[in-house]
């Protein structure tokens, strides 16, 4: 039986990616026609996880979101009850996940149900209530291993005025607030790659 019990995840097939302009790494231009393009609801499907962690010609849609108060960011380790095992050990500053087909309750679709999607995992990973910014700032992008062929990163930039954010799944261990200038220097090679990309983009590297 799969790990993943028959869970479905959102994604756009590697050709819509292709189209609307692929990348390695950070991307920043064209945000708007891009991600209107991949919420648009005629260019994404659900499609059974466990095939879609092993079929590179399909990504899966990803919010990733980076919490900020001032100089310092939300980072934490990938627990072994995470669902994805290719990552676990590694240093993270982005919290989410895929997007189910419970986020289109009350028949929401498109925007509204990534949205919703963003909330839900924020609401289930973190112990957060919190007066906050949420913007989209990148998309994110790395074909160089197996877990970054089959995703397709959408980082948010949460901002804070207080460090009271928690974790609320032990899939998130030692969760702290942190200095990005260690984050992006001596802590830099023990994160993911993903978070290494988002800290060089905040750093202004």
């Amino acid at each position: 039986m799969s790990k993943y019990a028959g869970e479905e995840v959102l994604v756009v097939p590697r050709s819509l990616f292709e189209e609307i302009g692929s990348f390695e790494g950070i991307r920043t231009e064209s945000m708007d026609q891009a991600i209107e393009r991949l919420l648009d609801p005629t260019n994404h499907f659900f499609m059974d996880r466990a095939a879609a962690e092993d079929d590179p010609s399909h990504k899966q849609l990803i919010p990733y979101c980076v919490i900020r108060c001032g100089d310092r960011i939300v980072n934490y380790t990938r627990g072994k009850s995470g669902g994805e095992s290719r990552l676990h050990a590694k240093r993270s500053v982005g919290v989410g996940g895929h997007i189910n087909p419970v986020d289109t309750g009350g028949g929401r679709t498109g925007p509204d149900a990534y949205q919703a999607a963003v909330e839900r995992e924020l609401e289930e990973e973190l112990v957060f209530d919190l007066p906050h910014t949420n913007t989209i700032i990148a998309l994110l992008n790395d074909d160089s291993n197996p877990v970054g062929q089959v995703h397709l990163g959408v980082v948010h930039l949460i901002e804070i005025e207080e460090e009271a954010v928690h974790s609320n799944e032990d899939a998130l261990a030692d969760m702290c607030f942190t200095d990005l200038s260690e984050l992006n220097g001596p802590l830099f090679e023990r994160l993911e790659t993903w978070s290494q990309f988002c800290i060089r983009h905040l750093a202004g590297n």
